[in-house]
């Protein structure tokens, strides 16, 4: 028992203590901690200098073999837009329910104005969504600020590779044994993430002083208070639709949310989930595509933490979100950071960086960011995990298999 919980959340809680070592160093020593930003800022470059092939063989992989095994046409189709309007449903009510508990305010412009061009100030929409999507030149995707064009291309690419079958076989199986070595690689550098972290978070307190510590706090309660909202009340109104009695319902969904509390893995969470689906009567067919397929790409709990990782960059950089505009950018931001996450194992702040680069942040933010993200994995894992199982319910309503 004391084994499988090490081994569940021994990453969660050595880096939990590097932030807290960090966040008392940054308190006692003040302006002295700026010495510690060297460990720190260490540990930052050797994430970067992983993400971008991280990037194009992950996603270049799992297109590869969503596309070989994912369940096609118009089932395809429900399914992703089944997976994108509970991801906005999410991303929306967290955006409102973060605008009334609003944790981020007491922030705001404490980090200058380098954000000021996040807004657009000055560039059409359609120049901002060709920037944003595509580079003029091959070398440009080599770079961590083009990870949309990045990951475009490496989507292409593992598509192509799919679809030419044994003609590009050589090529598959490189890319599946590349992204098997570089998740290695982020694996055994992301076991310096407690020092690496837990010394930029030093380095941090330091600087702005301690009401940063209380600032993360009151960010992991309005996120986890959102995600139990989404949890108890949408996942209940998605049962009514899908005519799921809800005594029924919330005794299937028992297993697999007891499972994502204790691994604070959805992947770890997919055979409870198929399992689940299967006994409310979902079509084995949908079962072994959607679930895995939502498993990669269907994370509303990664949505609600992400709403408020660009809020809090938005607000630190003295950039309220104000207006349609502003909301809709929170959003799209996020949803893109949630689908990246899970297409992406063991990310290594790729994600972060996602954010940084459509904001136009310094690519360290993303040090920031990924601490917010680790103080609400739990949350949002149950939410992405108990997602995965109304999913399939609410696929197999929309498009019944004959």
């Amino acid at each position: 028992m004391k084994n499988a919980f090490l081994k569940n959340y021994g990453a969660t809680l050595l880096l939990l203590l590097g932030l807290v070592v960090g966040g008392v160093l940054g308190a006692v020593l003040g302006e002295d901690a700026r010495a510690l930003r060297v460990p720190g800022t260490l540990f930052l470059n050797l994430v970067f200098m992983l993400v971008v092939p991280l990037v194009f063989f992950s996603v270049a992989h799992s297109i590869s073999v969503m596309q070989r095994n994912g369940v096609i046409g118009r089932v395809l189709v429900t399914s992703l837009g089944v997976f994108l309007a509970m991801s906005l449903i999410a991303g929306i009510f967290g955006y409102a329910f973060m605008s009334v508990w609003n944790p981020f305010a007491r922030v705001l412009g404490e980090g200058g104005t380098a954000a000021g061009g996040a807004m657009g100030e000055g560039v059409s929409v359609g120049d901002a969504i060709v920037s944003a999507l595509t580079v003029n030149d091959f070398p440009l995707l080599l770079s961590r600020e083009h990870l949309l064009p990045l990951i475009l291309f490496s989507a292409l690419f593992g598509l192509s590779v799919a679809l030419l079958g044994q003609k590009a076989a050589s090529v598959d199986r490189f890319i599946a044994e590349g992204e098997a070595v570089i998740i290695k690689m982020m694996d055994v550098v992301m076991k310096l993430a407690p020092i690496g972290i837990g010394c930029y978070f030093a380095d941090t307190v330091g600087s702005l002083g301690s009401q940063i510590v209380g600032d993360y706090f009151e960010i992991f309660l309005v996120v986890s208070a959102a995600t139990a909202v989404c949890y108890l009340v949408f996942l209940s109104l998605y049962a009514l639709f899908c005519r799921v009695p809800l005594g029924r319902f919330w005794k299937e969904m028992i297993p697999p949310s007891a499972t994502a509390v204790g691994t604070c893995s959805s992947a770890a969470c997919m055979p409870v989930n198929m399992a689940a689906a299967r006994r409310l009567g979902v079509s084995d067919k949908l079962v072994d595509g959607i679930v895995p397929l939502g498993t990669h790409l269907h994370k509303d709990g990664s949505v609600i933490t992400s709403v408020a990782k660009v809020l809090f960059a938005l607000y630190f950089f003295g950039v309220a979100p104000e207006g349609f505009q502003g909301a809709a950018l929170v959003i799209l931001v996020a949803l893109l950071e949630s689908v990246v996450v899970g297409a992406i194992p063991v990310g290594g702040m790729t994600g972060e960086l996602l954010i940084c680069a459509v904001l136009g942040l310094d690519p360290s933010f993303a040090a920031a960011l990924l601490i917010i993200g680790t103080i609400c994995d739990i949350p949002a894992t149950l939410l992405n995990v108990a997602g995965n199982l109304a999913a399939p319910l609410l696929v197999q309503r929309l498009t019944p298999l004959k």
